[in-house]
């Protein structure tokens, strides 16, 4: 005779390793995008660091730092057409 309450601990079980594997999926399209981000938050610490960093560099400072508000620029022009256009 077999163990009704096995029968029922595998389905349960089952169950529940769905909802959270599908849980997990759906998680990790709540964060889009880590990577971009991630380098947007390194650009803007360093944007920082340049800009108050003291100003005597041969005019490399202030290139450095049009360059990396460009890049800021660029990423976050990325993030929004990747947003706008989702791979399928």
């Amino acid at each position: 005779m077999r163990n009704p309450w096995k029968v029922t601990s595998l389905a349960l079980v089952a169950v529940l390793a769905a909802v959270i594997g599908n849980s997990a999926i759906n998680s990790a399209d709540a964060e889009p995008q880590p990577k971009m981000k991630s380098a947007l938050n390194h650009l803007e610490s360093a944007l920082s660091d340049l800009q108050s960093a003291t100003a005597d560099k041969g005019g490399h400072r202030a290139r450095a730092i049009d360059a990396t508000k460009n890049a800021i620029d660029q990423t976050r022009k990325g993030i929004a057409f990747d947003n706008k256009n989702p791979r399928k």
